[in-house]
């Protein structure tokens, strides 16, 4: 079983920066993919960004590329999303998730652990 907890949320001005953290617990997490989703209100939940267990490969939406950033702890038990020139369309609920089946996907469906999210607002 593993259980993520996501951090770092909080309401930022447009070209602001803010680092999310997710910690996870569980024996096996270092072997997993992780992702970050985010869902806006009355939206579907959306993919953002994802790393391989091995930290060798990544994927981003195009609507964060360049401005975003995953990453994970030396530990390997935290996984972090650098988000830099955010602007008020990132306003979301933002989701770390774990993928066991290490297929690095960018469905929600591929993906079987979930955080409870963290809010993340950007004003104009």
């Amino acid at each position: 079983q593993v259980q993520l907890v996501e951090s770092g949320g909080g309401l930022v001005q447009a070209g602001g920066s803010l680092r999310l953290s997710c910690a996870a617990s569980g024996r096996t997490f270092g072997s997993y993919d992780m992702g970050w989703f985010r869902q806006a209100p009355g939206k579907e939940r959306e993919f953002v960004a994802a790393l391989s267990w091995s930290g060798s490969r990544t994927a981003y939406a195009d609507s964060v590329k360049g401005r975003f950033t995953i990453s994970r702890g030396n530990a390997k038990n935290t996984v972090y999303l650098q988000m830099n020139s955010l602007n008020p369309a990132d306003t979301a609920v933002y989701y770390c998730a774990a993928d066991v089946r290490g297929v690095l996907g960018t469905r929600a469906d591929e993906y079987d652990y979930w955080g409870q999210g963290t809010q993340v607002t950007v004003s104009s």
